[in-house]
């Protein structure tokens, strides 16, 4: 059941599902807190208490009103929900959420126990001609989001996300279908475009503050990197020692939580089990 939290410049939608200690789920660009639908089961069956939360101006959150939506906004969004569920929570975020769960934990350490970044936009991003002519994904993709954030091209968006799940659900036809729809709402493509106007800047720069355990887990075929592997180890190398991990996912894209569930729900309670709770 959808539930809304009323924050300054609009209210953010969400919903919770299980019993024990606290994860927050936050999606990417252009998507909905439903691309978490395999993920957030299998970690209620493991005895956790799941909120899954529309980013500001995406699926059914407020629209209109948000100047920003950077990771430093969603950030602030995901501490306040935070503090209205009774934290601390392990956050979970990926792509750009990703680097709004760094920042989160820089600046509310007493709400955030543990981080989760899947293939995250967590640094300034390097684009290497190099790499582009010699990886045709990376090349591809790099085009791909070009075009989205040049022509405000949603048929270059769907491409893309054609491209990024290497791997498709069972459902993937039906579920694009719906978000395309959900986008296709008057308003909603202005806000998803605002997220094409922030930098990773702001998270890269709040690495070196977090004090909470993190884990980065990184497609091998994601397209938005080069070398995945090399970023989430950069990612990781700009933390306080021994804060970060990398746990790396063959053969899997953007979007891991939806091409391998399991694995990630794997990784994600083994982490909370064994580094979180022992912090």
């Amino acid at each position: 059941m959808t539930e809304f939290l009323d924050i300054e410049g609009g209210r953010i939608a969400y919903d919770v599902t299980g019993e024990g200690p606290l994860i927050v789920l936050a999606h990417g660009i252009g998507d909905r807190r439903q691309v978490y639908r395999f993920l957030a089961p299998e970690l209620v069956k493991a005895g956790f208490r799941v909120a899954a939360a529309d980013m500001r101006g995406h699926g059914e959150s407020s629209l209109g009103d948000w100047k920003s939506i950077s990771r430093t906004d969603v950030a602030g969004d995901l501490v306040a929900l935070i503090r209205h569920l009774g934290g601390p929570a392990v956050v979970v975020g990926q792509s750009l959420a990703g680097g709004s769960a760094t920042i989160a934990a820089a600046t509310a350490p007493d709400l955030v126990s543990g981080i989760v970044e899947i293939n995250p936009f967590t640094r300034k991003v390097q684009y290497k001609l190099g790499s582009m002519l010699r990886i045709r994904r990376y090349r591809r993709g790099t085009l791909l989001m070009g075009g989205v954030a040049a022509l405000h091209s949603m048929k270059d968006w769907f491409r893309y996300l054609d491209l990024a799940y290497p791997e498709k659900p069972a459902d993937y036809a039906a579920y694009m279908a719906a978000l395309q729809a959900k986008l296709s709402e008057p308003g909603r493509m202005a806000e998803f475009l605002k997220t094409l106007k922030t930098s990773p800047a702001d998270a890269g720069d709040s690495l070196p503050r977090i004090s909470c355990p993190a884990l980065v887990i990184m497609g091998t075929e994601d397209p938005d990197f080069a070398d995945p592997q090399a970023e989430g180890e950069g990612i990781v190398a700009e933390m306080p020692a021994g804060l970060g991990a990398v746990a790396l996912i063959k053969g899997g894209g953007h979007y891991l939580h939806a091409e391998r569930p399991d694995e990630v729900a794997a990784l994600i309670i083994s982490f909370v089990r064994e580094r979180v709770a022992r912090a």
